[in-house]
């Protein structure tokens, strides 16, 4: 009868699997196996890693296969995972079977999922290289527990790679629970009547060290002409690939020239779990000669051990662990002479022979794949109960913080605000953008109460960024900036030429200064016919913006009201063509800045006095704020992996604060336009986002100094804080800010009536 499995009730399965030929393919679907039997009420859905598409019939059981040199397959799978309800994901980790250096793809995959991860380490490497150890602490990071198979294991991780000891369990291989057989009993089958068997079992490759067997058979055949060596196992694909059965061949040679070749037998197949047990318990003695002392795991070897096999091994690190204490035999590495002399005493003492062989059995039943099952279960209860508790969801709306530019000038030299930065310290590589600098403009115009002297240096830093980048020639403005002050490119995006003009108006309009007022104006006359150019739906929607607030500034301006009559109509005919009932939508995907697309719409109702065009914003910007909404109620923005996927609903990560503003902004428009306070509940919830009121319950914003970070990812936080996510905040900061003081004027409201 299973125990209760608690708040487990799926598993997802991460490694190989069978039919794919190798050792964690057959181990995979062994654990598979055993946890389905010993806890059949747990669902188990399989994620195989495929080195060669198409090539596989996998067996119903497995969910998906992954190309593993596919980074998108793996972003499939971990959106797979987590529209499964996956309580948590069972990673099975070797280099080799991920792609990407030493594997790093799989932590794409992880990176994009909450559940809790318990990764299961078939190698852990003592001189890792670069990327072999960045991949590692990268699953040392996100693993809640790691299980190792061998105490060697253990220190490695803790000694080599600082792991945390208290997330390492020790789990044994799992072995087959059969009963002790005698050898001579089952010879028959196989056609081995009357010879003592030496086994050696596995993927044929140069690492196994069946030379060295070979090499000391000629003394044993000495006292035990009956002896029969097996060789038991395909080649391994890789190799085959490589040169055929050429490693092979020059077994059989070496058998020949040593004389041995009647007390060979090569047996070319890929042998499955009962016949393996069968061929194990007919040989009198196993053999794992392998040549790589930092080896920490060997099924075949748990296998032998299993089944009560007598074993001579080489001391390998699983090997000195399971067979310490006299449960097997250890022979040095290379050595012919004492391999020979151990197999011999062995096949000539059949009373210790016995003894040794009761022994190794007596340890296997300590591993067998139900104990597995059940200590990899209680590791994965623990990590489920180590995941930090949700909290329930804001009911209040959040205080907002004071707008506070310590960070932004962190971020500001003489030239402007640079892109982005490693943690809070300015990362000077990636220079500058001209995206940035026009956002800190516009926050020099939004942020209340600041000394003039400060504000009227940083405006005037940022409005000469926005003046440099314009390219006369080009009729276009810049927009990437090297840290030595050179160009990038001639001409920037359209998005960044719209949001340069949203910057100039705003500037004419709210700059406190006549001078940059002033400034902005000339500038804005002077460029702000590229819009009428414009094809990006965002970058309409900027100059819309812009020319909504230069009409504030200037009522009757011409080039604003040619901006505003030549875009929303277009907006208006696109969403009519790509509108299906469960899709009110500009375009047939969802992007960044989504929330611009109906604030742009009423900025130009109110600014042109068309109630048709607040109606369709009010009413598509409802339509995104519903789809940036989690079951909890809390604001969810739309993940960069939502972007550009035909009529599909929007996924969990990862969130960037760009989109709580968007979404703050142009909810505050709403209620400029039509005094509804449901917009103003709506502003206050995405704000929230930045306060922690969002899906991992976790604060974006940097209160202490006015810092944001980058982004939220499945699993934390990006704790990196560059220039679009820390002006993110503040400008949201200082919308709400103004929000509440102008909730008791409000203007009177557009008849929004479609």
């Amino acid at each position: 009868m299973a125990q209760a499995t608690g708040e487990i009730s799926k598993l997802a399965l991460i490694g190989n699997f069978l039919p794919r030929q190798c050792g964690l393919a057959t181990f995979t679907t062994d654990v598979f196996e055993a946890m389905r039997a010993r806890f059949p009420d747990i669902a188990i859905d399989v994620y195989a890693m495929d080195d060669h598409p198409g090539r596989y019939a996998y067996p119903p059981e497995v969910t998906c296969a992954i190309p593993d040199q596919d980074l998108s397959a793996y972003l499939a799978a971990a959106r797979q995972i987590e529209a499964s309800g996956a309580s948590a994901i069972w990673l099975q980790h070797e280099y080799g079977i991920f792609g990407g250096p030493a594997g790093e793809h799989i932590l794409t995959l992880l990176d994009r999922t909450t559940a809790p991860v318990v990764v299961t380490l078939h190698t852990v490497l003592e001189e890792p290289n670069v990327d072999q150890r960045r991949v590692m602490e990268g699953l040392l990071r996100r693993a809640a527990r790691v299980v190792v198979m061998a105490e060697r294991a253990r220190d490695l991780l803790t000694r080599i790679y600082g792991a945390n000891p208290h997330q390492i369990v020790m789990i044994p291989h799992g072995v087959p629970d059969r009963a002790l057989a005698e050898p001579d009993t089952l010879k028959g089958r196989f056609g081995w009547d009357g010879r003592k068997v030496v086994l050696t079992f596995g993927l044929l490759s140069p690492g196994k060290g069946i030379e060295t067997v070979i090499e000391a058979l000629p003394a044993v055949a000495e006292r035990h002409p009956d002896l029969l060596y097996v060789v038991l196992g395909a080649t391994h694909p890789n190799l085959v690939a490589h040169e055929g059965e050429a490693y092979r061949d020059r077994l059989k040679a070496l058998a020949d020239e040593r004389g041995v070749a009647d007390h060979v037998a090569f047996i070319d197949e890929f042998v499955l779990y009962d016949r393996l047990l069968d061929y194990l318990q007919a040989a009198d003695l196993y053999c794992t000669p392998y040549k790589n002392p930092a080896q920490i795991t060997s099924g075949t070897l748990a296998y032998a051990v299993g089944v009560g096999k007598a074993v001579v091994s080489t001391p390998y690190v699983h090997a000195s662990e399971i067979l310490d204490d006299d449960h097997g035999v250890l022979v040095p590495f290379d050595d012919v002479a004492g391999f020979a002399a151990e197999i011999e005493r062995l096949l000539s003492d059949d009373a210790g022979r016995r003894a040794l062989s009761e022994r190794a059995y007596a340890r296997g039943r300590t591993m067998t794949w139900p104990r597995l099952a059940e200590a990899t279960l209680s590791a994965t209860r623990d990590a489920v109960a180590s995941r930090p508790r949700r909290l329930a969801a804001r009911v209040t709306p959040p205080k907002p913080l004071r707008p506070d530019m310590a960070a932004v000038e962190r971020m500001s030299d003489a030239t402007g605000m640079l892109q982005h930065s490693i943690y809070s310290v300015p990362d000077r590589r990636h220079g500058y953008c001209i995206d940035d600098n026009a956002r800190a403009l516009m926050l020099m115009m939004a942020v209340p109460d600041a000394d003039p002297v400060w504000r009227d240096k940083w405006t005037t830093i940022y409005a000469s960024f926005l003046q440099y980048a314009w390219n006369a020639d080009a009729r276009r403005y810049r927009n990437f900036m090297r840290f030595d002050r050179t160009w990038c490119e001639d001409v920037g995006s359209e998005d960044s030429n719209g949001r340069t003009l949203w910057a100039l108006g705003v500037t004419a309009r709210d700059a406190r200064e006549v001078k940059h007022r002033d400034w902005a104006t000339l500038l804005f006359d002077e460029t702000a016919s590229l819009a009428l150019d414009l094809q990006s739906l965002r970058a309409q929607a900027f100059a819309m913006l812009g020319a909504a607030a230069m009409l504030e500034a200037r009522p009757g301006h011409e080039l604003s009201l040619s901006i505003l009559r030549r875009f929303p109509d277009a907006h208006m005919a696109m969403l009519e063509e790509t509108r299906r009932p469960e899709w009110q939508w500009f375009e047939i995907v969802l992007a960044y800045d989504n929330a611009r697309l109906p604030q742009g719409l009423i900025a130009a109702g109110r600014a042109l006095d068309r109630p048709e065009l607040i109606a369709c914003g009010v009413a598509t910007l409802q339509w995104i704020c519903d789809k940036q909404t989690s079951p909890e109620g809390r604001f969810r923005a739309v993940g960069t992996e939502s972007f550009h996927r035909p009529y599909a609903e929007p996924l969990k990560f990862d969130q960037q604060p760009l989109e709580a503003q968007a979404t703050v902004d142009a909810c505050v428009e709403a209620f400029r336009a039509t005094g509804d306070r449901h917009w103003v509940a709506e502003a206050q919830r995405a704000y929230g986002w930045f306060l922690g009121s969002n899906d991992l319950d976790l604060p974006l914003a940097s209160s202490d100094d006015g810092g944001c970070f980058d982004g939220l990812m499945p699993t934390g936080l990006n704790r990196n804080q560059g220039a679009e996510s820390i002006l993110a905040l503040q400008l949201a900061s200082c919308a709400i800010s103004g929000l509440g003081k102008a909730r008791t004027n409000v203007p009177e409201p557009v008849n929004a009536a479609a």
